[in-house]
């Protein structure tokens, strides 16, 4: 780590090294991130040389006044060290960026539409708890209630390589508000996580590609919001993928919006395709599903959210809803294999 701080260091400051802002962006995160690993690791092992030391000298002169102290530095001392553990898994080519998180409704009509915008909200708090700071791109509100699709920009380092193992299908079964005879109902929602493109990514995408319309934007039940069109739906026509933004009111402003997701998105079929390339290489077994369920929440007749892959599962459904993913992601994250 030293090493590579003094490399970066080096060419920050070589002559015209701010001439290419673009090019020199990525330099200085990547050096302020080494940085900042480099003093968190510093003070683990200063600390744990610190402890040590303490530790022999109270047992060479048998002195147990400091069991209570030394025991409480230790278990802070192991705290710290199964964090950091945990971050290494955070070594994929993406994870330390921002991320983008898209939800969609998926089959469950108006329960489904609701079911979406708590899905949405659930990570919004989750990035508020976890000190992330979060943009709503875009949102398409449901005719009755809820929302029909959502996305929203996570900033803050390892926002991706918390989020990547969140995608897929989620599954709520509840008592619908919606049904007059208050009856149970499944309904599901589709996440998408998404890494943020840098500007110069080496992923390019070709104008003749893409297939531009615009449309009035509108709100509840349909009514215009706008009187000109500045919802803007990208279509990118080799791949079939569809971008719709309408959340802002200037038109060039959800084109730039629209293109920062399907660049988002055309990155992630990239990421699947050398994941699959490189699973059949090792001989493992590729699965074809796409957004397969990957976690379901039972609000009715018991309170449980259990996700699939890993196996993990709380009774606490409503404090997970507000926010509380933290168990549930590195659970998440853990039955996946490494990057």
């Amino acid at each position: 780590m030293e090493k590579r701080i003094g490399e970066l260091e080096k060419q920050v400051s070589t002559p015209g090294f701010w001439n290419d802002p673009r090019s020199a962006q990525p330099v200085m995160r990547e050096l302020s991130s080494l940085k900042s690993d480099h003093e968190i690791w510093s003070s683990l092992w200063t600390g744990s040389s610190d402890l040590v030391e303490l530790a022999s000298l109270a047992v060479e002169e048998s002195d147990d006044s400091l069991s209570d102290q030394l025991a409480a530095d230790l278990e802070a001392l192991v705290g710290e060290t199964s964090e950091l553990e945990f971050k290494l898994q955070l070594n994929g080519e993406y994870d330390e960026r921002p991320a983008i998180i898209y939800v969609k409704q998926g089959a469950g009509g108006v329960d489904a539409q609701d079911w979406a915008e708590i899905v949405f909200r659930m990570y919004l708090r989750w990035a508020e708890r976890s000190g992330f700071k979060t943009d709503v791109l875009d949102m398409t509100v449901g005719e009755e209630a809820g929302i029909k699709s959502a996305a929203a920009r996570i900033d803050g380092r390892y926002a991706y390589g918390y989020l990547r193992a969140e995608r897929g299908v989620h599954r709520l079964v509840r008592l619908s508000p919606f049904d007059a005879d208050h009856l149970r109902h499944t309904s599901f929602a589709l996440v998408e996580a998404l890494p943020e493109p840098e500007e110069q990514e080496d992923l390019r995408i070709n104008p003749d590609d893409l297939r531009i319309d615009t449309f009035r934007a509108s709100g509840h039940g349909g009514q215009n919001v706008q009187k000109n069109s500045s919802a803007v739906r990208i279509t990118h026509e080799p791949s079939g993928i569809v971008v719709s933004v309408q959340n802002e009111r200037s038109l060039t402003q959800n084109k730039e919006i629209a293109m920062r997701i399907l660049h988002a998105k055309l990155m992630d079929v990239e990421m699947q395709k050398r994941a699959e390339e490189q699973a059949k290489l090792r001989g493992e077994h590729v699965s074809p599903e796409w957004g397969r369920q990957v976690r379901s929440y039972v609000l009715h007749p018991y309170r449980m959210v259990k996700d699939h892959r890993s196996g993990y599962q709380t009774a606490d459904a409503l404090n997970v809803l507000d926010g509380d993913l933290e168990g549930l992601i590195k659970a998440g994250l853990d039955a996946q294999p490494m990057p």
